[in-house]
């Protein structure tokens, strides 16, 4: 067993809005992200959403009101509520997500699961 270094994790990909499972844990899958620019608005009927930012700036648009956050804080966006991720200059993030989640809320136009 050894540990998971993130930043190795982040090292390996480019791409934008495309998340890689770095981890289970109990159910959910431990995942690292680069974001650049705005996601789309959307919500999760059967789970809220966990946001981590490892570095960069996160914006999470709500509809009452917007939620920044900067490297080693986080936000939980309960279930069912609509939100839209942006990131002005990229930003990784750590997500953490039942097994199976899609991260756009329909499994039709989510990104593919991809592990690291």
């Amino acid at each position: 067993m050894k540990s998971i270094n993130l930043t190795d994790k982040l090292a390996q990909f480019s791409d934008h809005w495309a998340p890689r499972t770095v981890a289970d844990f109990n159910g959910h899958d431990v995942m690292v992200v680069k974001v650049k620019g705005e996601f789309n608005w959307h919500s999760h009927d059967d789970t809220d959403d966990f946001f981590m930012v490892l570095s960069g700036r996160l914006t999470i648009q709500l509809r009452d009101g917007d939620v920044v956050l900067h490297p080693g804080e986080l936000y939980v966006v309960p279930k069912g509520v609509e939100h839209c991720p942006y990131a002005e200059e990229e930003t990784h993030l750590l997500l953490i997500e039942p097994t199976g989640t899609p991260n756009t809320g329909d499994l039709e136009t989510a990104a593919k699961i991809v592990k690291l």
